[in-house]
């Protein structure tokens, strides 16, 4: 089970770095979202929030080999995850990069729906 739980832990982590690429500045943000970033004010914005990405998409990886860190790195994915698809819906109102983004936070939710579910029955919680 901690194998389990740690590759969807790696997994939701590869898939919170994919934004990082946006900090290169507004053609990578461009190709990553399909959106015109003309506004210097919201590139920084955007650049900003892609080194956040980057800080969120490596913690889970970390917990992944340091389970006392596991609680706090599915409270983080889930908060993630879950307000960006309730932000995100309905995904028919959005451009093609966009859906593509919500598509892989479900698969990044069922990810840390499995690694929650591995965790709380693989063993004592804290042993695993």
């Amino acid at each position: 089970m901690r194998h389990l739980v740690s590759a969807m832990l790696v997994i939701v982590g590869i898939i919170h770095l994919l934004p990082l690429s946006g900090v290169l500045g507004a053609e990578h943000l461009a190709r990553l979202y399909g959106l015109a970033f003309t506004d210097a004010n919201l590139v920084v914005l955007m650049r900003h929030r892609a080194v956040l990405f980057g800080m969120l998409g490596l913690f889970p990886i970390f917990a992944a080999f340091r389970p006392e860190m596991l609680p706090v790195a599915l409270i983080a994915g889930f908060t993630s995850v879950v307000s960006f698809l309730w932000l995100a819906w309905p995904r028919d109102a959005h451009n093609a990069n966009i859906a593509t983004v919500f598509y892989v936070d479900l698969l990044a939710l069922a990810c840390l729906v499995i690694a929650a579910i591995a965790w709380l029955i693989g063993s004592d919680r804290g042993t695993l």
